[in-house]
């Protein structure tokens, strides 16, 4: 059942402030920067606000851990090919939730808590931040519907500073 108040009022009466000064109607779908970010799902992180960018500027990918999957790679094509994207920045964060645990831990957690069988997903959880980051970098660059002429780029999002940690390849 999809219903739209009680739950909900608060977002629908915040739309509806944001609705009267709205002013991004002249935008088009293409990402004025040619930037994508693959960033977190955290709600601590505000990727325009920490790029220095504005609605309409770059196309936003989120995801747990910042990873680069099958999904990503996906949009990402059609972000290169259709809407202006000529760079990429994946950018990961510390105290990351995807990076203090084993998809095992994840799987045994909602298990145990919520008695649901997680076992048939892949959460994409990271060992070593670091290295997942350069892993997921690598994929980018080698897939092979994504041109050469693409620039890659990874840094780490500090939560308690703000900072970018770029990391090089």
């Amino acid at each position: 059942m999809n219903n739209m108040t009680g739950a909900f009022d608060d977002l629908l009466t915040a739309n509806e402030d944001f609705s009267r000064t709205f002013e991004y109607s002249g935008l088009s779908g293409r990402a004025a920067r040619g930037l994508a970010v693959v960033t977190c799902m955290d709600s601590r992180i505000d990727p325009l606000k920490l790029l220095g960018l504005k609605p309409g500027d770059a196309k936003i990918l989120r995801n747990a851990g910042a990873r680069v999957t099958d999904d990503v790679l996906r949009t990402l094509i059609l972000a290169v090919y259709l809407l202006n994207v000529d760079r990429v920045l994946v950018m990961p964060h510390t105290d990351c939730r995807m990076a203090k645990a084993t998809d095992e831990d994840v799987h045994e957690l909602i298990s145990r808590e919520y008695g649901i069988d997680t076992r048939s997903l892949e959460f994409h959880t990271v060992a070593n931040q670091d290295a997942a980051l350069r892993r997921d970098l690598v994929r980018i660059r080698t897939y092979p519907y994504l041109p050469d002429r693409l620039n890659i780029g990874g840094a780490v999002y500090d939560v308690h500073t703000g900072k970018l940690m770029p990391v090089e390849l």
